[in-house]
């Protein structure tokens, strides 16, 4: 019979850090908020989650790479949300970001968890950010939760 291995949603004694993206604040601090309800909601103690804030979304790669290799942290959880314009600017930004929270996350061999919303619209991002579609940033925070102890488990 094969064996499986999955992770739970327990998050008791995780510390955990979100970098947050300054950039579209009204979106990105409901993606905060939503993540830390999932994060307490899950086990996770308040004291032991950290906040980091960057000016935008291009910036938060760096920002997690510092706090997956810092050694205090079993996730970090990146928060942005860039939006499409009338220029390719969208494509560089969320096209970057994306790779580099991924490589981050392989490179540091921890769950680095891609909570950057990309949207056409702002009321897109708003609905995503808690208003219609749920809270990607509760989707984050379990997401995490999940990997941890999946890892831990392996």
């Amino acid at each position: 019979m094969a064996r499986e291995i999955g992770g739970t949603l327990n998050g008791a004694g995780l510390k955990v850090a979100i970098a947050a993206a300054r950039f579209n604040s009204r979106i990105v601090e409901g993606l905060v908020g939503g993540t830390l309800d999932g994060l307490v909601r899950n086990g996770v103690a308040d004291g032991d989650i950290t906040i980091a804030r960057c000016p935008g979304s291009m910036e938060l790669p760096l920002l997690c790479r510092r706090l997956a290799t810092s050694g205090d942290y079993d996730a970090v959880i990146a928060l942005g949300c860039v939006i499409r314009g009338e220029t390719p600017h969208f494509d560089y930004v969320a096209g970057e970001c994306a790779k580099g929270v991924s490589r981050c996350a392989e490179d540091a061999d921890l769950p680095v968890i891609f909570g950057v919303l990309t949207t056409d619209t702002v009321d897109q991002a708003m609905n995503r950010a808690g208003i219609k579609h749920g809270n990607k940033g509760f989707d984050c925070a379990l997401a995490a939760i999940e990997m941890c102890t999946l890892l831990r488990g392996l």
